[in-house]
């Protein structure tokens, strides 16, 4: 019987093998330490000139996963962001960071927010600054780096570590492609209609997105302003107007508003118009339900790292 059942659970494993969609590793190898080190920076104000606006201030991570539930957020004093706060969670996934994919990795990342006038309004200088002037950290950063005098690099170091550790595993989806549960009709139908649509040519991978650029308004053109986050604003490319890293579909259901300027409310919403603008067609209310019913199996577990606290 045993051996039934471990060859049942391989040919399962190999069907779903097959699948466009990966389910997330249970565990990733990080530096526990180092993480716990960037864990306390990333709720820490003292990263930001006010001395109010931490990483966790625009990324919730226990009630809004990662995101601030805002079209676009307040950083320094108040001054509004010009893009929607993309989530944390998974973000180890992702082959290049922000809406732009201006930076390569999560340690490159960690600069911009720091360094921008309307985020935290710092300079690399002025971290190193605050943080060797309060012995706790002084210690910490001994403790972890070994340096007598921290370095702004040691910090984006120890924030990237902890943010590779927020993934956010065993979703009732990656259960499924495991083999170790069933979705139900409605669950399964809605992926299946994912697939057929052309979704899923975007929205692939560990991470449903995050693995390439494409462009919002394939069949029907988008709106297009001077100031969104766009690959243009990185070629100067006409071509490259209203192209974004394509966004994970991770903990979708609770990533709200949506689109890079935050202006779709509701998860509906956004499957609806995204399949006006890049696939040329109106879904129907069936059709919705059914593929929202399925993102929403693409909720995880919080990370092992939050737990607890």
């Amino acid at each position: 019987m045993v051996l039934i059942i471990i060859i049942v659970l391989a040919l399962i494993n190999m069907v779903y093998s097959y699948e466009p969609v990966q389910p997330i590793p249970q565990r990733i190898e990080y530096d526990r330490e180092k993480a716990e080190l960037g864990k306390l920076l990333f709720f820490d104000p003292i990263l930001a000139k006010d001395n109010r606006t931490s990483c966790a201030y625009c990324h919730d991570l226990y009630t809004k996963c990662g995101t601030d539930h805002k079209p676009v957020s307040n950083g320094f004093h108040d001054r509004k962001g010009k893009a929607n706060a993309l989530t944390v969670f998974n973000a180890v996934f992702n082959f290049r960071l922000f809406w732009n994919g201006r930076a390569k990795n999560l340690v490159e990342q960690i600069y911009g927010p720091v360094q921008n006038p309307v985020e935290m309004n710092m300079t690399t200088k002025e971290v190193e600054e605050r943080l060797n002037n309060i012995p706790f950290y002084r210690k910490m950063f001994k403790k972890v780096f070994g340096t007598n005098k921290i370095k702004f690099e040691q910090v984006a170091e120890a924030i990237a570590e902890f943010e590779k550790a927020l993934i956010t595993p065993n979703s009732k989806f990656d259960k499924f492609l495991r083999g170790e549960i069933q979705l139900s009709e409605e669950e399964l139908e809605g992926y299946k209609l994912f697939k057929k649509l052309g979704c899923i040519s975007c929205h692939n991978g560990i991470n449903l997105g995050g693995n390439s650029f494409q462009k919002v308004g394939v069949l029907h053109s988008y709106p297009w302003h001077e100031y969104y986050p766009d690959r243009y604003q990185i070629t100067r490319d006409e071509f490259d107007k209203n192209v974004f890293r394509v966004p994970s579909l991770r903990n979708i259901d609770c990533t709200y508003p949506y689109f890079h300027d935050g202006s779709i409310k509701t998860l509906e919403d956004a499957v609806q118009l995204m399949a006006y603008y890049n696939l040329g067609f109106k879904l129907s209310e069936e059709e919705i339900n059914k593929i929202v019913a399925f993102l929403k199996t693409l909720r995880g577990e919080l990370p092992e790292i939050l737990k607890g606290n």
